[in-house]
């Protein structure tokens, strides 16, 4: 084949000359594609391949030494004729499309030193002659579709340090033959299938530092024999089923370790009292989410290196050791949701820089140390649910450092420190359900970073300050059950992020502003139990997304204005009142009743509303009355039956099968299930998919919806894998039924008889992000309703992840279920395959028995392991973004074998950004459109644990946002993550 090669190449040129290394290397790349021309520089006019893209040779005899090719859109088999090379020592080849089987004769590669193969498409079982190749110290398969078991010949590696087969598909047992391999340092088998105890034998790897075994199905227990490890590093053993104790002696032999981690395993007992004290480079220990009981040892608190004390999730009791307050070096201290008792140590944070202190969900005590903020970094600071007492350290309000504050639920009292309102990194202040008094401070001002203020459940007076106004931020406040009291500050017209506002249970005073209406993004305002007066304005009506408003309790009068009729309210209460006149027709039936009771001049033909007649006049009419109604029902009953049967019949031959009974409605509604039926006709589908056809509905009353019918014995995998199977249908309305936000479709109402279901949600005038960026709408997206449709998307994944209260992994998430109203608002749609997932928030995977999602936008890991939890939504996300930079899809014949993301990365490296970005686009928005792009990349890194939550998500858009308005200012990319994934 060589010669052959050779011969040609000869007819073509004859003034050839390329050595026959060089010849080899043209062979490799006549069988592989390359549609990205990486080697196109790979010329057989050459002499020498030497400077050729990718290769590098010995400077004095000019033979090949390394080849690498990262991100080169390579495709095709291993190119075997490579092991030719007689002086190869290094072959990277990865995140390239790679494909079918490693074959077996790779083992005559012998000149191999390093061997990296990762992030490619190889399948098939892992070749049990690779330990063949002698002189082979680093051998790196991860994120491939390998499958079966690790061949028992792993273990005949003369001089391998490191062996990395992260995710892929490996089952069976770990084989113990690998302890064989004593010059391993490096031991990579983390996210596989296997089903596995941890070889005793592993004791006998000496030289290990890294042992990475997460999410590998583990069962039993730690074995002792790992206290042989004595230069081990960091052990994670995270996300397994593991049982047990940690082997007290384990611990005592490990002298050198660098990090531990147990994360999520089922590990229980006490942690050991003796040893513990031997881990003096111990940096980081991580044992959350476990069933560890007992106390938090004084040993491990004194280690004087421990930087990271992670054992949230667990069920230990007792105090904090006070030797951990003279840790140099501890900067994350999380142990949220144990029963921990007593005071934290006095001096927490005089020594270290500690950044990140989450002990919420404990039985705590005492007062807040004032030194937690002493160095300085202090950024996070997390102690929900718990008994403090005392009053808020003033020290905290010169803590300019601090991002997110919450104190809910505790017993503190006094006057919160000045500075401490107006703290300008700060975007989250939670004091809820306390015993603080005192006023709101002007200082809030300087809180330009502020996003929510939680306050309520205390004992604040005053009035709220105008320069609450200056917070451009400002989504969320809720001062509910205080003594506030004035008016609604004018300075407030200009929160024009305001989306939530709960005022209610004060004595503030006044009109209601009129300027109301410039709140466009408002959700929900309740200024109930109040002493507000004056007319309710009209403005309200004129708010897109208001679905709660809630003035009851107040003194206000007039009538109720007709505008109300436009808003879709979930909540909606106007009782206690002084109202006078009608009632708007369309609330003006029995759902509504109790929403304007105790309005004594407010009338209309319900129940309890309108002034009794008296009696006198009562019964001097009741007779004739009577006999009127009786002689009128008579015809009525006749007419009404002839009328009734003919339509009846009618009915049933359009929509057989239909009953009222099997209605349900999560919202009160204007319009009645028939006319639903009755208006459902081909004419009207609106699309088509594979669970169901969709339908616009044009109601009598003038409004909307979207009726989506189901196919029949649609059935999706429901979660775990010892769960029965649940229908579509279910799953949505256990769903959308629970959901109230902006940004998440709303369900109006569904049916159900068994072989019909619908499901009836308002309707988006604009369709879905797919439709308008993938056709010839695409003009109508320009780059700041872009931005828009990416912050209000990413508003609604995070508040499935973070906000409710039993999380949810949407588990679906692309651009067709991004749906867009008339103002391009986009709402996160379609729940079909949704999921509840128990601590979503730091981190839990639950197994699944099938994948659900669609191709491009499935997360590698859950493609791997079926493993679900909020990462995979994440990363879906992130191909969202990567569409809205980029205008394509994410998968096209044009990427090859590669996807979006794929093509995105290969891209970037090879031309930069303006190769990757929609030419439609602006150039002025360049610099933005490059940050959500960084944005897109990060949120698609193909390991989980380095992409941001949905929070951090948020806040990074919000910041690009403040940029582009505002045209002033840096950039702060915020794309380490400063949080633990729990949302306290």
């Amino acid at each position: 084949m060589i010669e052959l090669l050779f011969l040609i190449l000869s007819i073509i040129s004859p003034t050839l000359s390329l050595n026959q290394e060089g010849l080899f290397l043209l062979q490799a790349k006549h069988n592989l594609s390359d549609p990205s021309n990486s080697l196109s520089n790979w010329s057989p006019h050459d002499s020498t391949p030497c400077n050729w893209t990718g290769i590098l040779c010995n400077n004095l005899t000019n033979s090949v030494t390394s080849i690498n090719l990262p991100n080169s859109d390579l495709s095709g088999p291993f190119p075997t004729s490579l092991c030719r090379l007689p002086s190869l020592s290094h072959l990277s080849l990865p995140n390239n499309s790679l494909n079918s089987t490693l074959p077996t004769t790779i083992f005559t590669c012998t000149t191999l030193h390093h061997l990296d193969l990762s992030l490619n498409l190889f399948s098939g079982e892992l070749p049990n002659t690779l330990s063949n190749l002698p002189n082979l110290k680093q051998l790196n398969l991860s994120f491939n579709n390998f499958s079966g078991k690790i061949p028992p010949t792993f273990g005949f590696f003369r001089r391998l340090q490191s062996l990395s087969l992260v995710n892929n598909l490996l089952t069976g047992n770990i084989p113990s033959s690998l302890s064989n391999v004593s010059s391993l340092k490096e031991l990579h088998l983390a996210y596989n299938n296997f089903f596995s105890e941890i070889p005793q034998e592993f004791g006998n790897l000496t030289n290990l530092e890294i042992l990475w075994l997460s999410g590998c199905n583990l069962v039993g227990q730690i074995p002792v024999s790992l206290r042989k490890l004595v230069r081990l590093q960091n052990l994670d053993l995270s996300r397994n089923m593991l049982n047990g104790t940690i082997p007290e002696l384990m611990i005592s032999g490990l002298t050198s370790i660098v990090q531990i981690e147990l994360f999520q395993n089922s590990f229980s007992g006490e942690l050991p009292r003796a040893g513990v004290s031997n881990l003096t480079h111990l940096e980081r220990f991580d044992a959350s989410d476990n069933e560890l009981t007992g106390t938090i040892p004084d040993e491990l608190c004194r280690l004087k290196n421990l930087g990271s004390l992670n054992l949230y999730y667990n069920k230990l009791n007792g105090s904090l050791p006070e030797s951990l307050a003279s840790s140099e070096n501890l900067y994350e201290l999380l142990l949220f949701n144990n029963t921990l008792t007593g005071k934290l140590p006095s001096g927490l944070g005089n020594n270290s820089k500690l950044q990140l202190l989450d002990v919420s969900f404990n039985k705590f005590s005492g007062e807040i140390p004032a030194s937690l903020c002493r160095q300085g970094s202090l950024q996070e600071l997390l102690l929900i649910h718990n008994s403090f007492s005392g009053e808020i350290p003033a020290s905290l309000g010169n803590c300019v450092s601090l991002m997110r504050v919450r104190f809910g639920n505790n017993n503190l009292s006094g006057v919160v420190p000045y500075g401490l309102w107006g703290l300008p990194h700060m975007y989250l202040l939670e004091l809820v359900e306390n015993s603080l008094s005192g006023s709101i401070s002007n200082a809030i001002s300087r809180a330009n970073n502020l996003s929510i203020l939680l306050i309520s459940g205390n004992r604040f007076n005053g009035s709220i300050p105008e320069s609450i106004g200056l917070l451009d931020n400002l989504g969320e406040f809720v001062a509910s059950r205080n003594s506030l009291t004035g008016q609604i500050p004018t300075g407030m017209v200009k929160l024009s992020q305001l989306g939530r506002l709960v005022l209610r249970d004060n004595q503030f005073s006044g009109e209601i502003p009129n300027w109301v209406g410039d709140w466009k993004k408002l959700n929900e305002l309740d200024l109930a139990n109040n002493r507000f007066v004056g007319n309710i304005p009209s403005e309200l009506g004129t708010l897109p997304g208001l679905n709660f408003l809630d003035l009851s309790g107040n003194l206000l009068s007039g009538e109720i204005p007709m505008d109300l009729q436009n808003l879709k309210l979930d909540i909606f209460n106007l009782s206690n009142n002084k109202l006078s006149g009608e009632i708007p027709p369309l609330y003006a039936n029995e759902n509504y009743r109790e929403s304007f009771l105790g309005n004594t001049n407010l009338c209309a033909d319900l129940s309890g509303l309108c002034p009794n007649l008296g009696e006198k006049s009562k019964n001097r009419n009741f007779v004739w009355v009577f006999r009127f109604i009786f002689v009128l029902a008579g015809v009525v009953l006749i007419v009404g039956v002839a009328w009734f049967y003919f339509k009846f019949q009618n009915f049933k031959k359009i929509k057989k099968g239909f009953r009222t009974s099997k209605w349900r409605s999560f919202h009160k509604l204007g319009f009645s299930e028939f006319e639903i039926v009755k208006l459902m006709s081909e004419d009207n589908v609106i699309g088509s998919g594979s669970s169901g056809k969709v339908y616009k509905v044009v109601l009598s009353n003038g409004e909307v919806v979207a009726v989506k019918k189901l196919w029949r014995g649609i059935k999706i995998e429901s979660g775990n894998v010892n769960d029965q199977e649940k229908d579509e249908f279910e799953v949505e309305v256990e769903t959308l039924g629970k959901i109230r936000h902006k940004n998440i479709v709303r369900l109006w109402c569904c049916y159900n008889s068994g072989d019909n279901k619908l499901l009836v949600y308002e309707y988006m005038p604009n369709g879905s992000l797919d439709d308008l960026l993938h056709s010839g709408k695409k003009n109508l997206l320009d780059w700041p309703t872009r931005l828009k449709i990416a912050v209000d998307a990413a508003e609604g994944l995070s508040y499935l992840h973070h906000d409710c209260v039993v999380p949810i992994v949407h588990r679906d998430v692309k651009s067709s279920n991004i749906l867009l109203d008339g103002e391009f608002g986009a709402k996160i749609a379609d729940f079909g395959v949704a999921k509840f997932v128990r601590g979503v928030s730091n981190g839990t995977e639950e197994p699944m028995s099938m994948i659900a999602g669609s191709c491009g936008y499935i997360a590698p890991e859950y493609a791997y392991t079926l493993r679900v939890n909020e990462k995979s939504d994440i990363y879906s996300f992130g191909v969202v973004i990567l569409e809205l930079v980029t205008g394509k899809h994410p998968v096209d014949q044009e990427y090859g074998e590669k996807d979006l993301v794929k093509w995105v990365s290969s891209k970037l490296n090879e031309e930069g950004h303006d190769q990757v970005i929609d030419p439609t686009l602006d150039s002025k928005y360049k610099e933005e459109i490059s940050k959500v792009l960084n944005l897109g990349i990060l949120c698609t890194s193909s390991l989980p644990i380095n992409r941001p939550s949905m929070r951090s998500v948020v806040k990074m858009l919000q910041e690009v946002t403040t940029v582009a308005k505002s045209r002033s200012g840096k950039f702060s990319p915020y794309y380490q993550e400063v949080v633990s994934d729990n949302d306290h």
